[in-house]
């Protein structure tokens, strides 16, 4: 009979160690990963034209992709720095944010980053409607700092030209008269101006210069035929609207409006904004 086998004299069998991964580092991989996720939906998808500008958007996605790198790369430093349980200990205990000033705990930083992130992954951006639009009021005029007229070219066929063509050429030329009869074919969302007449309704469109934070609208008065009525075109309703031009003093004021000819409710254009 074979007897058991005796281990050595002061000798003891070392536990396997286990893979831990500290909170503290999974929640900054989260956070991390979490805002890179929320970047790439709003890339992939189109909503980022809802926030930002075209010419902006390289920013964004730049960021989505560093974003991504950036958990990985944390991801890959827990898993060293839990290989080493010696060196990750002596870095807890030494961990004590002497050598910088911090406003918050790095662990509750992280968690609120990631809760933003959270929210931007759940939330749909929607575009600005007449709500906004009424609250930030609606221009007929581009300031210089807007727009840039003297890139506009008048030589454009009239019913090529966009609402935001219509007021950029009024800013640089804005005798009403001077377009009465002009073929005009635009598109919009419908906004009803207090103080008007009945029979008229303010098509309008967002210019985004920058961000939606920035966003501002504009518009043309729209002139109803006789047998239109304001209830067949609810605010918000996106229009398609040919016509000519005429011109009406609306609030004292005379302006360019539109005579149409044909009006034609369409659905709302996937990216709603003018640039």
């Amino acid at each position: 009979m074979r007897s058991p086998r005796k281990q050595p004299v002061g000798s003891t069998k070392a536990p396997k160690a286990r893979f831990h991964l500290p909170w503290r580092d999974l929640l900054d991989v989260l956070a991390l990963g979490a805002w890179s996720a929320m970047l790439f939906r709003y890339w992939f998808s189109g909503l980022l034209l809802l926030l930002l500008h075209p010419n902006y958007a390289w920013l964004s996605n730049s960021a989505a992709i560093v974003l991504a790198a950036l958990a990985a790369y944390r991801l890959w430093q827990a898993f060293q720095s839990s290989k080493a349980s010696r060196r990750r200990v002596n870095a807890d205990k030494s961990s004590d944010n002497s050598g910088h000033v911090t406003l918050l705990p790095g662990n509750l930083s992280s968690a609120i980053l990631l809760t933003v992130a959270v929210f931007g992954l759940i939330y749909t951006p929607q575009a600005f409607a007449s709500q906004t639009a009424t609250q930030r009021g609606i221009a007929d005029t581009l300031t210089l700092t807007r727009a840039q007229p003297q890139r506009f070219a008048r030589a454009a066929a009239p019913e090529d030209r966009t609402i935001i063509d219509w007021i950029r050429l009024i800013n640089v030329y804005p005798e009403p008269y001077a377009y009465t009869e002009e073929a005009v074919d635009v598109e919009g969302f419908v906004i009803y101006t207090e103080g008007w007449p009945d029979g008229y309704l303010m098509l309008s469109r967002f210019v985004l210069t920058c961000c939606a934070a920035e966003a501002y609208p504009v518009g043309l008065p729209v002139k109803l035929q006789e047998d239109s009525k304001v209830q067949q075109f609810p605010v918000d309703t996106w229009l398609s609207v040919s016509g000519r031009v005429a011109t009406e003093t609306l609030n004292g004021q005379r302006q360019i409006a539109i005579a149409p000819t044909e009006i034609q409710t369409i659905e709302a254009p996937k990216n709603p904004y003018e640039y």
